[in-house]
């Protein structure tokens, strides 16, 4: 955890060298997976998730995002609506831990420089990388497993939406909820253990609230 702060700490510098308008906060929210093992509600939160974010505004309508959300993953079978994944009774728990970078587009112009009460849709995209440590267990058999995602497909692409407005000139809220796309079809163990759909990649799901603080320069948003 002290190495994610470190990050952060170090982005300060490059922070203050910009004539920009710079946001950092907090994320507070919950998650859910979407996959082999459990329901398939796609917004469902059901674990605790929290974080850090940053953003870089380059106009009232882009702004550059980075942040670290980490959450405990977890699905049971007896909790699906499909009697087949009740009968079978999988449950699965992953301490997943997650870093993004990508850019955020605003609907409406959320300009700076004006104090006024503003709010606007946004949405988001970019690319993730996750760590995760899985374990799944067989009621039926008593038998418990457990093991790593696989580095190399640890990559997620987000697809966030989510509506924001400022506080005061300082602090801005927003809502938001992004779907995480990955590129393993083992969050859940499922690939190593052999069971479900080896076509179809998992999903998890970050649904929350964030609040950040504005500071720098305020920016001119002027045509080049």
């Amino acid at each position: 955890m002290n190495k994610i702060f470190y990050f952060f700490i170090c982005l300060i510098p490059f922070m203050g060298a910009q004539a920009q308008i710079h946001e950092v906060g907090v994320f507070l929210g919950g998650s859910n997976y979407i996959g082999e093992v459990g329901p398939t509600t796609y917004i469902a939160p059901n674990k605790l998730a929290f974080g850090l974010l940053y953003k870089w505004n380059k106009s009232p309508r882009h702004s550059f995002r980075a942040s670290y959300i980490q959450s405990e993953i977890t699905s049971n079978d007896l909790n699906s609506k499909e009697n087949s994944r009740t009968q079978r009774g999988y449950r699965f728990d992953n301490d997943l831990k997650e870093f993004n970078l990508g850019l955020e587009f605003n609907f409406f112009d959320f300009n700076l420089h004006n104090l006024d009460r503003k709010i606007t849709p946004y949405v988001a995209s970019g690319v993730s990388y996750f760590f995760s440590k899985y374990e799944i267990s067989d009621p039926q058999t008593g038998a418990r497993s457990g093991g790593r995602t696989e580095r190399r497909k640890s990559i997620a692409i987000p697809m966030i939406v989510g509506v924001k407005s400022n506080l005061s000139p300082h602090l801005i809220l927003a809502l938001e909820t992004g779907a995480r796309y990955t590129l393993t079809d083992n969050i859940d163990g499922s690939f190593n253990n052999n069971f479900g759909n080896i076509n179809n990649n998992d999903w998890y799901v970050f649904s929350g609230v964030t609040l950040t603080y504005t500071f720098g320069e305020k920016p001119c948003y002027c045509a080049q």
